[in-house]
C-alpha cells in the first residue's frame, strides 16, 4: 500500500452538544422532540459550528508558501538597492555642492583620482556597484528613445511581436498611453487569425492594461472594423462582455457601433446574432440607432422577411423591460423612413414589386412623407420586375412631390426606355435632366450610350462618351467601351461592333473585357482570323503608354475566359488543330475548362479526332477532386467500344459505379443511336460479352446498359 504523500489532515473538534437541553428547549416551544427532530437539530447545530470555525480560520493569515517567501525576500532585495541607491545619489550631490565652494580645481583633480581607481571594481556578491549604476543611469535618460525596450515592459504573444521586450508584464510600470494600448491591440489583432477561444487571444486582451470601458471599446470595434476586421470586432465584445469584470457593464453603444461594423462588412447574418442577443439584455436593449443599423445591412443583402420581423419587434415591449425603470427612454419604437427605404432596398434585390405599395400604405398611416431614395429605390423595384409602366408613375410622383430629382432617377428612367425599345425618350430624357440643371453622373451617358449601340446608333453613343470623359467616373473608360460593344452585338449589329472597338483605341489601351468581348464577336459571327488575330496580340503585345491618367490602362494578359472564348471560335470555324494548340497553351497555364458550360467543346474535339484532349481533360478534373461531366464518360466510352479497347470501356463503367449520377436504360439506348454511324452491332455485342463476363455487382447504371444493349 502506498504511503500518502501529503501532510496529515488534522480533524477538527467537534462540539459537545446538550441532548438533554435541546429537548428541554423543543418541549418549551410545544414541539414532541421525536429522534428524527432530535437528529436534524444536532447536525443543525454541527453546521453553526462548523461555520464559526470556518469564519475564524479566514481571519487568520494562511501559512506562506516557497513562492510567496521567494517573491518577499526579492522585495525586500529590491528595497535595500533602492535605499542604497538613493543614499548614493545624495553623496554625488554633496560631492557636487562641495566643487563651488573652496579651491575647486582641487577637488576635482581628487575625484579624477578616485574615479580612475574605481574603474577596477566589479560587481560580486550582494553589494552594488553605484558608480557603474549611476553611469547606466545617465546614459539611459541621454538616450531613452534607444533603451526604451528597457522601460517599456509587454507580454510576449508571438515571436516578433515584442522585440527587446521582457516576458513579463506589469499594468503599474507600463509607460504606454491608453490610445497607444489600443492602436498597438488593432494592428496585432489584425496581423493574426487568432480566434475568441485561442489563449494567445486572451493572454493579449488580459495583458494590455486596459479597462476595457466603454470609450475604449468604442475606439476597439472602430478601429478593427476600418480595418475590415469585423471577426476581430465580434471577438474582442464577446470576450470582454463575457467575463467576470465586465458581464454586468455592457454598453447599448458598443453593440450599436459592432452592428455598423458588421453592416460595412456586409455580414447580415451575424449582425442578426448580435440584435438577438442585444433583445435578450435588458441592459442593453437595441434603440433606434441599432434598428437602423441592422435594418439597411438587411436591405443590402436583400432579407425582405427578416425586416419585416425587425419592424413587428420594433413595437413589442419585451416581459423584461416591463418594470424596468430607465428615464427618456422608451423601448417600444416606431419605424420611421430609414428602416422603410431599407424594406425598399430589400425588394429591389428580390424584386417584390408589391412590397413597394405595402411600404408607401404605412409611410401615410404613420404621418411620414417619402423622400427622393424612397422613389428612387420604387422605381429601381419596378424596373427590375420588368414594371416599366410603374417606373414612370413613380417618377411623376417624385417630380410632383417637389423631391429634388437625382441623376441615379434618369438612369433608372432611361433603363425602363431602353427595354421598352423608346429611344427617343430616352435621349429625351436625359435632355432634361440637363436642362434642369441636374448634374449628371457617368452611369446615366453609359446606359444612354449602351441604349444607342443596342439600336444600331452608335454614332450618337460617342458623342454621349464625350460627356461622359468630362465626368468623375469609378470605372475605367474601357469598362464603358466593352458594355457598348456587347450591347450592340446584342443588338445584332456586328458592323457597329469593329466601329466601337476602333473607335476605343483611340480613347484609351484596349484590356482584358474588350478583347473578350470581341473575341465573343468574332467567335460568334464565324470572323475565326480576326479572333485568331487578335488573340495572338493579346499575348505578346505589352500594353502601351496611357493616354491619359484617368484611362486605367490595365494588364491584358490571357485569362480562363480569354482562352475558353479562342476554343469556341476555333470550334464554331472547325479549326481543331488551332483548338489543340490554345488548348495545350491553356492547360500550361493552369487553367481548367469549364465543364458545367463547355464541356460540349472537348466532346466535339473527341469526335473530330482530338480524343487525347478529352481524356487529358477526364484526368486533370479527377485530380483535383472534381466529377468530370456525363458527357465525357459517354464519349469517352464511345470511342473505346468503336475502337474495340474493351479494357478501357470496362475501367470506365466501373468508375461509373461511383459517380453521383444514374444513367437510365432509355438513354442509354439514345446515346448508342445517336452515334449508330461510328457504333456498329459488332462493337456493342463485344461490349455486352465483356460486361457478361465480370461480376460488376448490381448498380442500376450498369443494369440499365446491360438492357439497352
Amino acid at each position: 500500500m502506498e504511503a500518502s504523500t501529503g501532510p496529515p489532515r488534522i480533524p477538527s473538534p467537534s462540539p459537545a452538544i446538550d441532548v438533554g437541553k435541546l429537548k428541554q428547549n423543543l418541549l418549551q416551544k410545544g414541539v414532541d422532540p421525536t429522534p428524527k427532530i432530535i437528529h436534524t437539530f444536532r447536525i443543525k447545530e454541527l453546521q453553526k459550528f462548523n461555520r464559526r470555525l470556518a469564519k475564524k480560520a479566514a481571519k487568520e493569515p494562511p501559512p506562506l508558501t516557497d513562492t510567496q517567501k521567494q517573491a518577499l525576500a526579492e522585495e525586500s532585495y529590491f528595497q535595500a538597492v533602492k535605499s542604497e541607491y538613493k543614499s548614493f545619489k545624495k553623496e554625488v550631490k554633496a560631492k557636487n555642492d562641495e566643487r563651488m565652494v573652496g579651491r575647486p580645481w582641487e577637488k576635482i583633480e581628487k575625484l579624477k583620482l578616485q574615479e580612475l581607481s574605481s574603474e577596477s571594481k566589479v560587481y560580486s556578491g550582494d553589494k552594488l556597484n553605484s558608480e557603474h549604476l549611476w553611469e547606466l543611469s545617465d546614459i539611459i535618460e541621454s538616450e531613452r528613445d534607444k533603451f526604451s525596450w528597457l522601460l517599456d515592459n509587454d507580454v510576449e504573444i508571438k515571436q516578433g511581436w515584442f522585440d527587446n521586450e521582457r516576458a513579463k508584464w506589469d499594468y503599474r510600470q507600463r509607460r504606454r498611453g491608453e490610445a497607444e494600448t489600443i492602436r498597438f491591440i488593432i494592428d496585432r489583432l489584425s496581423e493574426t487569425e487568432l480566434g475568441v477561444k485561442d489563449f494567445k487571444f486572451s493572454k493579449l486582451m488580459k495583458h494590455s492594461g486596459l479597462q476595457y470601458t466603454e470609450e475604449q471599446m468604442l475606439r476597439l470595434v472602430q478601429g478593427l472594423g476600418e480595418k475590415g476586421q469585423w471577426r476581430h470586432a465580434l471577438s474582442v465584445v464577446h470576450w470582454v462582455y463575457t467575463s467576470k469584470e465586465h458581464r454586468r457593464s455592457k454598453s447599448r453603444f458598443v453593440y450599436t457601433k459592432l452592428l455598423a461594423v458588421l453592416g460595412k462588412a456586409r455580414r447580415p447574418r451575424e449582425a442578426l446574432q448580435v440584435f438577438n442577443l442585444m433583445r435578450g439584455d435588458a441592459h442593453i436593449y437595441p434603440d433606434i440607432a441599432a434598428y437602423h443599423s441592422l435594418a439597411v445591412t438587411l436591405g443590402q443583402a436583400g432579407l425582405l422577411k427578416e425586416l419585416i420581423n425587425i419592424i413587428d419587434c420594433m413595437k413589442q415591449k419585451p416581459e423584461k423591460l416591463k418594470y424596468l425603470r430607465r428615464k427618456n427612454w422608451d423601448p417600444v419604437l416606431q419605424p420611421d423612413l430609414v428602416v422603410y427605404n431599407a424594406v425598399l432596398n430589400a425588394c429591389v434585390q428580390s424584386r417584390q414589386w408589391k412590397g413597394v405599395f405595402w411600404v408607401f400604405e404605412q409611410l401615410r398611416k404613420n404621418g411620414l412623407k417619402p423622400n427622393g431614395p424612397s422613389y428612387g429605390l420604387a422605381m429601381e423595384v419596378m424596373l427590375q420586375s420588368g414594371k416599366y409602366e410603374l417606373v414612370h408613375e413613380f417618377f411623376g410622383k417624385m417630380k410632383r412631390s417637389g423631391e429634388a430629382l437625382k441623376a441615379l432617377s434618369y438612369k433608372v428612367l432611361v433603363k425602363s426606355f431602353w427595354e421598352k425599345g423608346r429611344v427617343n425618350e430616352a435621349i429625351q430624357a436625359v435632355r432634361e435632366m440637363e436642362q434642369r440643371g441636374v448634374v449628371g453622373s457617368a452611369s446615366v451617358y453609359y446606359e444612354l450610350a449602351c441604349c444607342l449601340c443596342y439600336h444600331g446608333m452608335w454614332k450618337e453613343a460617342f458623342l454621349e462618351m464625350e460627356k461622359l470623359k468630362m465626368l468623375r467616373r469609378t470605372r475605367p473608360l474601357a469598362v464603358t467601351f466593352t458594355g457598348m460593344i456587347l450591347s450592340s452585338m446584342d443588338g445584332g449589329h456586328i458592323d457597329g461592333c469593329i466601329c466601337i472597338y476602333e473607335h476605343s483605341k483611340k480613347h484609351c489601351e484596349p484590356d482584358i473585357g474588350i478583347i473578350h468581348a470581341m473575341l465573343k464577336v468574332y467567335g460568334k459571327n464565324d470572323m475565326f482570323y480576326k479572333a485568331k488575330e487578335l488573340f495572338e496580340w493579346a499575348k505578346t503585345e505589352s500594353p502601351g503608354p496611357q493616354l491619359s491618367q484617368d484611362d486605367f490602362s490595365s494588364a491584358r494578359r490571357p485569362d480562363a475566359y480569354t482562352y475558353t472564348s479562342m476554343l469556341e471560335s476555333s470550334a464554331f470555324s472547325l479549326q481543331w488543330e488551332y483548338f489543340e494548340y490554345v488548348y495545350k497553351e491553356m492547360a500550361l497555364a493552369g487553367y481548367l475548362l469549364d465543364q458545367s458550360r463547355h464541356a460540349y467543346l472537348l466532346v466535339e474535339a473527341s469526335k473530330a479526332g482530338k480524343v487525347h484532349l478529352l481524356e487529358h481533360a477526364f484526368d486533370a478534373i479527377l485530380e483535383v477532386g472534381q466529377i468530370p461531366h456525363p458527357s465525357f464518360f459517354f464519349e469517352i466510352l464511345c470511342q473505346a467500344t468503336c475502337q474495340h479497347d474493351h479494357e478501357r470501356a470496362l475501367a470506365l463503367i466501373k468508375l461509373m459505379v461511383h459517380v453521383p449520377f444514374q444513367v437510365s436504360k432509355q438513354e442509354w439506348i439514345d446515346l448508342f443511336n445517336s452515334n449508330n454511324e461510328r457504333l456498329s452491332r459488332s462493337s456493342l455485342r463485344g461490349l455486352l460479352d465483356v460486361i457478361c463476363r465480370q461480376s460488376l455487382g448490381s448498380d442500376t447504371t450498369i443494369v440499365n446498359l446491360c438492357r439497352a444493349l
